[in-house]
């Protein structure tokens, strides 16, 4: 298991998603109340919680690598029940914790199972506004087609003729190596 380095607030590298939530404490001290508001910082991999959002230090990390989030409204018997979440670690212990409303706690839980979802598949996310004509390399039979094309997109330059099979840009001032 790797070791998570505390960090401040500011530097816990690419935040998704932060936030005061109350969370449950281990110990339920007699004088101390069950439920403490913290500072909730969720990156990619890692679950941080601080005193305040100004803290240097935080209370706690985890990695969320191989837990489970899903809401749990068993976790209070009061008018907050709905908005109660918990992060299931398995072999570590589970995270319980009160977000402010209902949507928040969905929306925590939504942000979790998410980052779950993508560290748990070992394929590219496929992007659809990247869907262009696919690269052919192959078929150069359109090569007067292409040239035509390289003009139009680069009406200030002059036209170059070139030779079929030469793929280098031929500069100004500077003649194509023959061999």
């Amino acid at each position: 298991l790797e070791e998570i380095t505390p960090k401040p607030v500011q530097d816990t590298g690419n935040i998704l998603k932060q936030g005061y939530l109350e969370k449950r404490s281990r110990e339920h001290s007699f004088f101390g109340s069950e439920w403490q508001k913290r500072w909730c910082v969720l990156n990619r991999r890692t679950f941080y919680y601080y005193a305040n959002e100004k803290s240097k230090q935080p209370k706690g990390t985890f990695s969320i690598e191989h837990c489970s989030a899903r809401l749990a409204f068993h976790l209070r018997k009061d008018s907050r029940k709905r908005c109660c979440f918990e992060l299931i670690c398995p072999g570590k212990r589970t995270y319980e914790f009160t977000a402010p409303s209902p949507a928040e706690a969905e929306d925590w839980v939504d942000q979790i199972q998410f980052l779950l979802k993508d560290l748990s598949s070992l394929t590219i996310p496929y992007d659809e506004e990247d869907d262009e004509e696919p690269y052919n390399d192959v078929d150069s039979s359109d090569s007067a087609n292409t040239a035509s094309h390289n003009t139009t997109l680069n009406q200030d330059e002059p036209n170059i003729e070139m030779e079929e099979d030469d793929i280098y840009e031929v500069l100004p001032g500077k003649q194509p190596n023959k061999q």
